[in-house]
């Protein structure tokens, strides 16, 4: 199916940079589609990558272009390890079978297939796992200028106090560095909800062992605009296109 959309901002724009916006593909990528004259602004073929796209005109992307390379989304349990696993452990990515599959995909990956973790989990920790080899995603989500929001919940033993959740807050380092101001507030109980803009290497277990806190069971629901939901724990469904664009736009 084509993708068609009028372009109603304000000034001008290069049509790769706009469909990258979009998160249609990368700039890299649209100018191949340009090349391919597979788009068209107000019904005229674009021939020259550097166009632009006015105020009020219509682009038209024909049917035929390169598809976005498959994004999954994962409920990761506990035990299972996103990335590169050791001797006797089980990646993530050994969960994408068929018979785990929510829904429909375009192709069942196998042993051949590389989807890289878009922002690790912990073997100890479980919840929501994007799998992809989206350059356009990853950078979105992990890349060095990402301002995505991660949250978890965590349940911890130890007291809680106000003092604590405002350290956690604020105020903390980790590593020699200072980290990001976080949301952290109580929950219920011995429950927190945990909101992120980044991820050092196990911080939340970190974090809570700084202020006197131990992690019981940590499970992140959302990145970004995309929430875990109600996916069961160690299934998996594919990444449309419309959750992928709105991560891209941030």
């Amino acid at each position: 199916m084509a993708w068609t959309r009028r372009y109603d901002e304000a000034e001008p724009q290069r049509v790769n940079k706009w469909l990258a916006q979009n998160g249609v593909c990368s700039r890299r990528e649209a100018e191949g589609l340009i090349e391919r004259g597979l788009v068209t602004i107000d019904g005229e073929t674009v021939a020259d990558a550097g166009r632009k796209i006015l105020p009020g005109q219509t682009l038209v992307l024909a049917d035929g272009n390169d598809a976005a390379p498959l994004s999954v989304v994962l409920h990761k349990p506990m035990g299972i390890v996103s990335a590169q696993p050791e001797p006797g452990q089980t990646p993530a990515v050994r969960l994408l079978t068929r018979a785990t599959l929510v829904g429909e995909s375009p192709s069942i990956p196998d042993r051949d297939t590389r989807l890289a973790p878009l922002g690790r989990l912990d073997m100890d920790s479980r919840g929501l796992l994007l799998l992809s080899e989206d350059g356009v995603l990853a950078k979105a989500i992990i890349g060095p200028e990402s301002d995505l929001e991660k949250e978890y919940l965590v349940r911890v033993t130890g007291k809680i106090t106000p003092e604590k959740i405002g350290r956690l807050c604020h105020g903390l380092s980790m590593d020699g560095r200072q980290l990001k101001p976080a949301k952290v507030s109580v929950v219920q109980g011995q429950e927190l909800r945990f909101i992120l803009k980044e991820g050092r290497n196990r911080q939340i277990r970190r974090m809570c062992e700084l202020v006197g806190l131990h992690v019981m069971d940590l499970v992140r629901i959302r990145i970004g605009s995309l929430h875990l939901g109600e996916l069961p724990e160690g299934r998996w469904r594919v990444l449309t296109a419309a959750e992928r664009a709105m991560l891209i736009a941030g």
